[in-house]
């Protein structure tokens, strides 16, 4: 369901960086409506995790702007990124919960460290996105004890705890069987739809990003490919899009000349 919101929630412009020598990201744009799901997609290599490490402050561009809820994170105060932060849920790919609390406080943690109210409304709040996330009951669970289904699904309820405007997904289907991935997606659906934050989906699983995305943004070599709708990112006839789709791989066969030449040259470096 494409929103029809004309607020600019997250804007990114000319975004560049940098790993050493190597360029990671090329003049890469994205804007976001409020209400959106965007969907960001790519081959091993082509930027998108990057990208969303960038978008959450966590690495500092070469060059580009980032903008969240109209505020540009490198140019505000640091008062000011803690206060846009609280607006920021993250839900990591690999949970992050931290094995030493319990569910319930894993949850609670961002209630007790950003709020000061009272334990017994805490624990009511995170006991309440739980429920929404299906996993009501679970709270005296440790982490150890959960599945990997469970598991994303206590870090989404964690990452919601503070009704945040923004909510980022890194692989949220990854490692998944098909019915609990089915499970998250329609989790993600839902809170677009009763909450109404606006996301951003980093993902290479094709079947979830068909079914969440309003927009695919396609990266490709750290550059914007295309951005769409599922339909015309299904149409495109760009070879790369194709291969992406059809899961063809894009390395060339390599001469055997040439290959001993690039492993022997001076000035020896990835490509």
């Amino acid at each position: 369901m494409e929103t029809n919101n004309n607020e600019t929630v997250i804007e990114v412009k000319d975004l560049v960086t940098h790993y050493g020598q190597r360029k990671i990201l090329d003049g890469v744009d994205l804007d976001v409506k409020k209400g959106e799901i965007r969907v960001i997609m790519g081959g091993s290599g082509s930027g998108k995790s990057t990208l969303l490490w960038h978008i959450l402050g966590l690495y500092q561009p070469t060059e580009g702007q980032i903008k969240l809820l109209g505020k540009d994170i490198h140019r505000i105060s640091f008062n000011e990124q803690l206060q846009l932060k609280q607006d920021i849920g993250v839900s990591f790919q690999s949970g992050a919960l931290f094995s030493s609390m319990t569910v319930g406080e894993n949850v609670a943690l961002p209630l007790r460290e950003f709020t000061e109210l009272d334990e017994n409304t805490i624990r009511i709040i995170s006991r309440m996105k739980l429920e929404v996330v299906n996993l009501g009951g679970f709270h005296k669970l440790m982490p150890s004890q959960l599945s990997g289904g469970m598991v994303k699904r206590a870090a989404l309820a964690r990452s919601i705890v503070m009704d945040p405007k923004l909510l980022f997904f890194d692989e949220p289907s990854a490692g998944l069987d098909p019915v609990v991935a089915s499970e998250i997606d329609d989790l993600i659906l839902s809170l677009r739809d009763t909450m109404g934050m606006s996301m951003v989906v980093v993902t290479h699983e094709l079947d979830s990003a068909f079914k969440i995305a309003d927009k695919i943004t396609v990266l490709d070599n750290g550059k914007n490919l295309i951005t769409g709708t599922v339909e015309e990112i299904k149409k495109s006839e760009n070879k790369r899009v194709m291969d992406l789709l059809q899961r063809r791989s894009r390395h060339d066969k390599l001469n055997p000349k040439d290959y001993l030449k690039r492993l022997t040259q001076e000035n020896y470096t990835l490509t």
